[in-house]
């Protein structure tokens, strides 16, 4: 009874009311990004990447385009649509005989991997 006559004070007064959802939303979002930033873990050695994870979506490369001298990202799954029909080179890349590959005009090399 008495925590009900409590919360219809805090509710009656709307500026204590107010500070209240601020704190509390605060904490909640602090919460959130301490949990989604301490999870990730990061490997930029190519021969640390498992095999399999080489062309995932959490493998990330860097392409240079070398008409137009411009530098992008792409995720291992477009880099490995960028391999097209070049089996002898996904083979030495996926033995890490070689970290990088060349498709048309962009040169394409392994950046890091997000565990």
């Amino acid at each position: 009874m008495k925590d009900d006559k409590e919360i219809e004070k805090i509710l009656l007064n709307d500026e204590e009311y107010e500070n209240f959802v601020n704190k509390r939303t605060e904490q909640d979002f602090e919460k959130e990004l301490e949990d989604s930033c301490s999870n990730e873990v990061v490997v930029e050695d190519f021969k640390s990447v498992p095999k399999e994870k080489l062309f995932s979506k959490n493998s990330l490369y860097s392409v240079i385009n070398k008409t137009s001298k411009t530098k992008s990202y792409i995720n291992g799954v477009q880099a490995e649509g960028f391999l097209g029909s070049q089996n002898i080179v996904r083979a030495n890349f996926l033995d890490k005989k070689i970290n990088s590959f060349v498709a048309g005009d962009m040169y394409i090399k392994f950046y890091k991997y997000k565990v």
